[in-house]
């Protein structure tokens, strides 16, 4: 095993380079160009630790170190931060230097390294979050252009639709106010269809990928969710158990904790924003159903969440929702299992209180 650790600060053309032995000790410090760079990395000895922080880049670079046989350890910048020997001062070469110590960890938790295909998959669900900004803001900038002129349209999508289908509702407007109003409906009709072309294409992802079709038999799980999950995280078993999963993404309560007594604040939104932005929109869906559907024909998480229900304001009964789902996730990817409505039943701590 080669003992040498080698941590990169990754850039657009400049990377630093810190090389560390056994012990800790800086053996080099080193600037590469992109290219050149490139041709370094090909002649580091095969086993070598190469680190970095994850950000752009950063899994195109660990791709091509594992082709070449070496150790690629991503690691979240925050946990570089506290490596870093002195707060105040900050430079290429510092941060080098931080990233080798904090891959020298036994603790560190590091980021997998995620394949072509899921960066492909995940590209369409970020264009997608792009068109959807765009939207809303050509939506918000024709309500502002059209509000100067005395024309208020009503809240949501299809009112401002409609509005931009009648010509009595634009009769008061200069001809070249039309013609603005026209071109920027045009381009908003634009961004709409190309977000429904990216919801196509993500489904079709889905239907394709088995994984995904198995994780959509949870009532509040649908492509989008299936397939990004599928693509940030693949088989989950980086991850130890369902609740660190959950914990990554930001689903569990901050803790301040000290002398035996437990704080526990509100949830702590760390990892990934987009992957509990739409787990956190599935709980609303399942929140819906369980209210929807009968007690007789409720299973047992549906029995679940309407107690919750009663007990807790939405917020948390929310939060709760998209917590289990997460770790449900999490067992059907890691042990390659069928979701089971009823698992909870079985569970050993489940009978024990039930016969306690």
């Amino acid at each position: 095993m080669n003992t040498i650790t080698i941590g990169v600060d990754l850039a657009k053309s400049v990377f630093a380079v810190c090389t560390v032995d056994a012990a800790g000790r800086v053996l080099a410090r080193q600037e590469f160009k992109r290219d050149a760079f490139g041709r370094w990395l090909a002649q580091v000895p095969a086993g070598t630790v190469v680190a970095m922080e994850a950000c752009s880049g950063a899994h195109h670079w660990a791709r091509r170190g594992l082709e070449r046989g070496l150790e690629p350890r991503i690691m979240a910048a925050q946990f570089v931060t506290p490596f870093r020997k002195a707060r105040a001062t900050k430079n290429d070469h510092a941060d080098a230097e931080a990233i080798a110590t904090a891959a020298r960890q036994g603790n560190m938790r590091f980021v997998p390294v995620k394949s072509l295909d899921q960066q492909a998959r995940l590209s369409w669900h970020r264009v997608r979050e792009g068109y959807k900004v765009e939207h809303l803001a050509i939506d918000n900038r024709v309500r502002g252009l059209l509000a100067e002129f005395g024309i208020v349209v009503a809240k949501g999508e299809p009112a401002l639709r409609a509005a931009l289908a009648d010509p009595d509702r634009l009769t008061g407007l200069p001809a070249e106010m039309k013609e603005l109003i026209a071109d920027l409906n045009a381009h908003w009709q634009q961004v709409r269809t190309r977000i429904d072309a990216c919801d196509g294409r993500i489904t079709a992802h889905a239907h394709a990928d088995e994984r995904c079709v198995r994780l959509r038999s949870i009532i509040g799980v649908g492509p989008l969710t299936a397939d990004a999950l599928v693509a940030t995280v693949g088989s989950a078993r980086e991850f130890e158990n369902g609740r660190q999963l959950a914990a990554w993404l930001g689903l569990v309560p901050r803790q301040h904790s000290s002398g035996g007594r437990t704080v526990l604040g509100s949830i702590s939104c760390r990892g990934d924003a987009y992957l509990r932005t739409v787990l956190i929109q599935g709980a609303r869906s399942s929140l819906q159903r369980a209210k929807s559907v009968s007690v007789e024909k409720s299973t047992p998480e549906q029995v679940w969440i309407r107690s919750l229900a009663a007990r807790l304001p939405f917020g948390k009964v929310i939060v709760a929702i998209a917590n289990k789902h997460a770790r449900q996730l999490w067992a059907m990817l890691a042990h390659e299992v069928d979701y089971d409505p009823c698992a909870c039943v079985h569970h050993p701590l489940q009978r024990t209180q039930a016969t306690a």
